[in-house]
């Protein structure tokens, strides 16, 4: 197996808007190898929200390559694209974007209802096993009205690993949180990585950036950086050094 998780070749996006054309990607090469931590940086209309969509499989390039885990990609029809989404990525958002009215383990199972070969007790036991993997399985029974943004944040983190993915895709996911909880989420990320996941993160926030291991900017639709980051910060360690409040219920 190759150690090239995802590759793109001259990736570029344009939208149309009337008579104008907006280049949002101008041809992007990159590389990310299995078990890297990825940040992905840039200002509002650098292009990056528009790369991640095309990591994610969101989206369609309209001209370049992009190839994951061994997969031509960029010339997939939606019905073929909404398998890989669903088999091989793992997403993250700044919202968490759990259902109201299903608990937590619920939550988590939903990917699992596209998985034919999955009995109830499988997905069942799946879901505990990603609620655990994120430190809130007790948590397994609550609605989302009753838990805490942080573990809501948690809740989706294991929605997102559930299916195994071969990377994780996290838009901006410390977007809606303090500080206590985004280091909180990023030492979740950490973790994640430490037993051998890919992890891209998009995120304007440098601080939360220096968690990772390699940083890449982007500006006008073009990487303008790509360089690794030979210290991160360690979450559980900045933990360590912030006042202890008491635990949320």
């Amino acid at each position: 197996m190759s150690d090239t998780l995802l590759s793109t070749s001259a990736l570029a996006k344009t939208y149309q808007m009337g008579d104008i054309h907006v280049h949002a990607l101008r041809g992007v090469d990159l590389e990310v190898q299995r078990g890297e931590f990825i940040a992905i940086m840039g200002a509002s209309g650098s292009g990056k929200t528009t790369f991640m969509n095309l990591l994610g499989c969101l989206d369609k390039a309209s001209t370049g390559s992009y190839t994951l885990d061994g997969i031509t990609v960029h010339d997939m029809s939606d019905e073929e694209l909404t398998v890989i989404r669903n088999q091989k990525i793992g997403y993250v958002f700044q919202s968490f974007y759990l259902l109201p009215r299903t608990t937590a383990l619920e939550n988590v199972e939903l990917p699992l209802l596209y998985c034919n070969h999955c009995s109830l007790h499988e997905r069942h036991e799946k879901a505990i096993k990603a609620l655990s993997t994120v430190g809130i399985a007790d948590r397994a029974r609550h609605f989302p009205n009753q838990l805490s943004g942080g573990q809501q944040q948690r809740v989706a983190i294991a929605r997102a690993i559930v299916n195994d993915p071969v990377f994780i895709l996290a838009d901006e996911p410390t977007g809606n949180l303090d500080t206590r909880t985004s280091i909180e989420v990023m030492a979740v990320f950490q973790s994640l990585h430490a037993q051998g996941k890919t992890v891209i993160l998009v995120t304007h926030e440098s601080d939360i950036a220096q968690y990772a291991q390699r940083h890449i900017t982007f500006r006008d639709g073009l990487i303008i950086q790509d360089k690794p980051n030979p210290k991160p910060r360690v979450a559980i360690d900045d933990l360590k050094n912030l006042p202890v409040l008491d635990e949320e219920e």
